[in-house]
């Protein structure tokens, strides 16, 4: 091998050892982060609305190919159907810990996101979740957090709303004894009499039910003014057009769970007149709303419903967290998750309380006219 030869058969070894010291400095490596909600059944719309929301925020993070603890990572979104119910969700939560997951994204419903909550703190993974409920941040576990106000806050508003926005003072509450419906049932009735109003009557029924004529019938004579039911969609749309066929005129009010596109196909003409709450400000008084409005119907091809901004948000909060602490170790970058400033979708100042509670959360209540939702007022949130 003359000299020549040899030159360059050393530039060439040198190159190749600078461009594997290069990729090894920035070797990918794939992070693993939970996510689980109804997937199936008649909850399936919520679940797709939350997924949506989360696929959105690992994709916009992953476009940036962010570089932590020195390596290219990448999220990978391990998602698992809980069908809603309590005992599929520790289920499911045992299997996102055993899979490994840094982090998790969900649960959605309270009734499922609370059991699971034990299994995320006892592993010690950060867990930000929709579960509205107040037991959930009550549990006293430093790993849990909102991805939207709680219902604490979204009770009084709407309770107080029926008293001294709508003038009522007899009221009747029905509530699907779920830790979501009855949770949120308990809070507009404390709400409801501190403002001066009377519960006339107050029923249970189940998250599965959807022929309502024997309570109602019983409703009817109470002389209520309103009823407010804690629950959701599935039930609420059978609910008021039951009690247009049994002649009654009342207001039928309700939580978040009911401001979706499905009540108002359901429910037809008879959903006009129905008032709901609703955790968080309008979609287009949001200071990302617009934007993200377009990103979303580009990526799946169908409006934002309710869930999917918040959602958004806690993923990118996770994200953001991961990032400063330069690690994706969640013992390593839980307290910096837990210390959240930072502008997002739905809100210009995310943060959370030493509960994990949001620290601004804005409640808007919102009315069916002429079959689509319009609002009425929107109390707080930045």
């Amino acid at each position: 091998m003359d000299q020549t030869t040899k030159r360059l058969a050393g530039a060439m070894l040198m190159g190749a050892v600078t461009l594997t010291a290069a990729h090894a400095a920035y070797a990918s490596e794939d992070v693993k982060v939970g996510f689980a909600g109804p997937l199936t059944g008649a909850q399936a719309h919520y679940g797709a609305d939350f997924e949506n929301g989360i696929t959105l925020a690992v994709e916009n993070f992953n476009a940036t190919k962010p570089v932590i603890g020195g390596r290219e990572i990448k999220i990978i979104l391990d998602a698992q159907d809980d069908q809603a119910d309590p005992r599929t969700g520790t289920t499911v939560a045992q299997k996102l810990v055993d899979d490994g997951v840094k982090g998790m994204l969900g649960h959605f419903n309270s009734g499922t996101t609370i059991p699971a909550s034990r299994i995320y703190a006892q592993a010690g993974i950060p867990e930000i979740a929709m579960a509205t409920a107040p037991e959930y941040t009550q549990q006293g576990y430093k790993s849990a957090f909102r991805m939207m106000t709680s219902d604490t806050q979204q009770g009084a508003v709407i309770g107080g709303y029926a008293v001294k926005g709508l003038n009522l003072t007899k009221l009747a509450i029905v509530d699907d004894r779920t830790a979501y419906g009855q949770g949120l049932a308990d809070q507009f009735e404390k709400a409801a009499k501190a403002a001066g109003a009377t519960i006339v009557d107050r029923e249970f029924t189940s998250d599965k039910s959807v022929d309502f004529k024997a309570i109602l019938t019983k409703l009817k004579a109470s002389g209520a003014q309103a009823v407010f039911l804690g629950g959701a969609d599935a039930q609420a749309a059978p609910m008021v057009k039951q009690m247009r066929a049994l002649g009654m005129q009342q207001t039928l009010i309700a939580g978040e769970m009911v401001k979706s596109d499905t009540f108002l196909k359901l429910a037809g003409q008879a959903a006009n007149g129905t008032v709901v709450s609703l955790a968080g400000l309008p979609l287009d008084q949001m200071p990302g709303g617009k934007a993200y409005q377009a990103q979303y119907v580009k990526r799946f091809g169908t409006p934002v419903e309710t869930y999917s901004p918040y959602a958004y948000d806690g993923a990118m909060a996770m994200f953001d967290a991961m990032k400063k602490a330069d690690s994706t170790d969640p013992v390593k970058y839980l307290p910096l998750l837990a210390s959240t400033s930072m502008a997002g979708v739905t809100t210009n100042s995310l943060a959370y309380d030493d509960r994990g509670d949001l620290k601004n959360g804005g409640i808007t209540v919102y009315k069916v006219v002429d079959g689509k939702w319009t609002t009425l007022q929107t109390i707080g949130g930045k």
